[in-house]
């Protein structure tokens, strides 16, 4: 039985059987065995500080995914995803550092580009922006959706679906002109997934120049340093020391810039 059958499986045992109160926490505490069975079963064995913080990211996620889920104003969404933003890193005792912040507009429309290390990205970006108005939906993909540790808040938390498995995107475009009309801003990883790599960017997908330029957005720049995935890494092993994640903000580019959005990325942060 696949993990999702299994959680889908007790899931409808816990509703059944347990008093709704406490259909949520049993919910997690399931959730929390099967990805810890998971992992051990991929080799990676947790020492009691990583379970500990694995369990209260879990329980973080889950439960500000449910307020979510009833909240369909955009800045009250913006201010629950942005209190989610500062629970995990606090949990994580990571700081975040923004340089340039004046070059960050205070309200508007923009399409967001930043690259992508780490899992923590979108809170990093959260929190840089916690003094703007801009709220802007989340291009996510499938995985995320289905994700039976983010899929909750995924789907609430203002997102958009891109199931790259469809042979028409018309359906993907079609959300993110709602979605602009409505008045929100687009957040996208242009590079597509997460960069493991020793280089400081992986190549951009098209979708991000095609999405500003049927949208008329300019395009918000911002660059995570390149150590954050180590950050993450040590702070997941020991919280006790205070750790410092820097995100830089870049001027802003003109969505009819012709020049090839990576190069002109690159030359904003001054990446090789």
């Amino acid at each position: 039985m696949s993990n999702c059958n299994t959680f889908q499986h007790y899931n409808y045992y816990l509703q059944v059987w347990i008093p709704f109160g406490h259909v949520i926490f049993f919910k997690l505490l399931v959730l929390l065995v099967i990805i810890l069975i998971t992992l051990f079963a991929w080799g990676y064995i947790l020492n009691f500080s990583q379970v500990k913080q694995l369990g209260y990211a879990l329980y973080l996620t889950n439960s500000f995914g449910l307020k979510l889920k009833w909240t369909k104003d955009p800045m009250q969404k913006k201010k629950l995803r942005l209190a989610y933003s500062l629970a995990q890193l606090n949990a994580l005792n990571i700081t975040i550092n923004v340089e340039n912040r004046e070059k960050l507009p205070h309200d508007g429309q923009y399409l967001l580009i930043s690259n992508h290390r780490t899992i923590i990205d979108p809170p990093i970006i959260e929190v840089a922006l916690k003094d703007t108005d801009i709220f802007g939906l989340w291009v996510s993909k499938k995985e995320l959706y289905n994700s039976l540790f983010f899929g909750l808040f995924v789907r609430n938390a203002g997102s958009i679906l891109l199931d790259r498995e469809k042979e028409q995107m018309s359906g993907f475009f079609a959300d993110i002109k709602n979605g602009v009309k409505e008045g929100s801003s687009i957040f996208i990883f242009p590079e597509g997934t997460r960069n493991k790599t020793d280089v400081s960017l992986t190549p951009f997908k098209e979708g991000a120049r095609i999405i500003a330029l049927k949208n008329k957005l300019p395009i918000l720049p911002v660059y995570i340093r390149d150590n954050a995935a180590q950050i993450l890494k040590d702070a997941l092993i020991d919280n006790s020391q205070k750790r410092e994640i820097t995100i830089v903000i870049g001027d802003m580019i003109d969505y009819k810039e012709k020049t090839d959005l990576e190069t002109i990325y690159k030359e904003r942060f001054n990446l090789q």
